[in-house]
């Protein structure tokens, strides 16, 4: 089994897990320190609800990719490649979004967290209100984590184990920091997490981009139409190639493979995925590293309590 393209989805469900496990260890601090701990069932509850519900729109959307290419069988290569594409374009959107959105949140998770278990705590229906909040943390984590294994499922069952493994990782990270009080920078662990996954999902820019060729490529072909084809003689709407190293670094072969997995390289490049690539980069590129280095908008009040759940 070869294990590179585990990469990807390990990173993704580490980060995620890490953060979902961050706002478990608050909620589980919180209730501690209100004398509130009867309510922690309700908390392992809402883990276990989300990681099931996850794992079944996963499961979900592989049966619907099946019986789609069952049903139509002559275009079953051009439904799957759409798919992989359209799955790619739901991964970059959501993972962008995190990338830039949830850094900025990160900075006032403690203080968030915690006016949201008190506010749980304060109603009749307090166990509901912690559930509901776990869930929520959780399922938002988890269904951005589906969305990257499926953006890979090509690659088969390696992608799960990678993602398993991630959530495997992030479960002790998350037992050593609230239950052994082991120190770890957190903020650090986000940042570098942050410009892995921006190149990973840089590379799926590209990704859904071959595919969208792949799909063109046969539609034309499926229906002898080839004036969907812009560029015929080197690929479909892809335009002119940029280069091609595939005698000198093949793509398929170490090193290429892990460059391919970790910063989206390709043996070959065409002209709009080189500029697709360099824009996607440029654009969130930019917008994670402003989110960076950008402070918080809070009340000075507020600083230290927000520094500490960083």
């Amino acid at each position: 089994m070869d294990l590179t393209s585990a990469l990807p989805t390990f990173l993704i469900t580490l980060r995620e897990g890490v953060e979902a496990a961050l706002v478990v260890g608050i909620v589980l601090a919180c209730l501690k320190k209100a004398e509130q701990s009867q309510l922690n069932p309700w908390v392992y509850g809402g883990i276990a609800v989300g990681i099931a519900a996850s794992a079944l729109s996963g499961v979900l959307f592989s049966w619907g990719m099946a019986s789609l290419t069952a049903s139509y069988p002559q275009y079953s290569e051009a439904i799957e490649d759409s798919l992989e594409g359209g799955f790619s374009l739901v991964a970059i959107a959501l993972l962008s979004w995190m990338l830039v959105w949830m850094t900025q949140q990160t900075r006032t998770m403690k203080a968030e967290v915690t006016g949201a278990v008190k506010t749980a705590i304060a109603r009749d229906n307090a166990g509901w209100g912690i559930f509901t909040l776990i869930l929520i943390a959780v399922l938002r984590e988890g269904f951005e984590a589906v969305s990257l294994v499926l953006a890979y499922f090509q690659s088969g069952l390696t992608p799960v184990v990678g993602a398993i493994a991630g959530l495997m990782t992030a479960t002790i990270i998350g037992l050593l920091i609230f239950k052994l009080g082991v120190k770890i920078n957190i903020r650090a662990f986000f940042q570098v997490m942050g410009v892995l996954l921006l190149l990973i999902v840089a590379g799926l820019v590209i990704s859904a981009l071959a595919h969208l060729d792949i799909v063109v490529s046969q539609l034309a072909e499926i229906n002898s139409q080839a004036g969907l084809c812009f560029y015929g003689d080197s690929s479909c709407v892809l335009g002119p190639m940029v280069w091609d190293a595939s005698s000198i670094l093949p793509q398929k072969q170490f090193p290429g493979i892990l460059l391919k997995i970790l910063l989206g390289y390709r043996e070959q490049m065409y002209t709009v995925e080189a500029v697709g690539y360099l824009l996607f980069l440029v654009t969130v590129g930019g917008l994670y590293l402003n989110s960076l280095t950008g402070r918080p908008k809070i009340a000075p009040s507020n600083a230290k309590s927000v520094e500490s759940s960083n």
